[in-house]
């Protein structure tokens, strides 16, 4: 992956954003190469996604919205990952993709019972009283260790929340909390009556974006595939309920 980044920093397509103060973890700057590129696809994606087609039109929603849009939609509550801190090094990890490896690596080795076991325990554990709990439990009764230094001194689970929070107002906490988007979708569903009256379209249509999203990733890296700030392109498409088979 060093030499990758390397590369891709000397040709001019992405650098390490704020480099000369030090950078910030999962951040990155595209270069002129970079920037081309991204353009040229984002060009080609519209136009094949848009302009080839008489019932799909563009949006671009705002990055901020009504903090209830994300209430109504689950992810003020539910958009989570669960982790889990090694005391000794302090790394945080996350707790389900701890136990999917191990799963995993029970299955390479030939341990299927031992490995259908867990999997049982893990596919469980959202329908329990305490899920974070049941987390914990799993990956000490089934002694899973830390993958970097193989310790097992685990803190417990705990929920955190994958969207970033800012302050609207001149003086912080003297307006309404609202959130960076975490995805292009919301954006077009609350706009899907005002898009279907200003452009005549009647269902079956869809409704297409390209714009920025983030996301409070805290376990960060893998270059440009885990980023907290990208850009999706997305396409929603809507039909009449029983007619999706035919629609796709």
């Amino acid at each position: 992956m060093n030499k990758l980044v390397s590369l891709a920093k000397r040709r001019g397509f992405i650098f390490p954003s704020s480099e000369i103060y030090g950078g910030l973890s999962s951040c990155f700057d595209y270069g002129p190469l970079g920037s081309e590129m991204k353009k040229n696809i984002k060009d080609l994606w519209w136009s094949a996604m848009t302009r080839r087609h008489q019932n799909i039109v563009g949006i671009d929603a705002s990055i901020m919205m009504n903090p209830t849009v994300w209430e109504a939609s689950g992810h003020v509550a539910s958009f989570n990952d669960p982790l889990i801190d090694d005391k000794t090094t302090k790394r945080r990890y996350r707790a389900d993709h701890l136990i999917e490896n191990h799963i995993a690596k029970l299955e390479r080795d030939g341990k299927e019972a031992e490995a259908a076991a867990v999997k049982v325990a893990y596919e469980a554990a959202d329908g329990t009283e305490d899920p974070n709990r049941t987390l914990y439990n799993i990956i000490i009764e089934a002694g899973i260790k830390a993958p970097d230094t193989g310790s097992a001194d685990w803190t417990e689970v705990r929920q955190f929340n994958l969207m970033f929070q800012c302050n609207m107002g001149a003086i912080a906490g003297s307006g309404g909390v609202v959130y960076l988007r975490p995805e292009t979708a919301q954006g077009i569903f609350v706009n899907f009556h005002n898009v279907r009256e200003a452009s005549r379209m009647k269902v079956p249509f869809g409704i297409a974006q390209i714009g920025k999203a983030f996301r409070n990733e805290i376990v960060k890296g893998n270059f440009i595939f885990r980023m907290v700030e990208f850009e999706q392109m997305e396409m929603q498409y809507f039909v009449k309920p029983g007619t999706q088979l035919e629609a796709f």
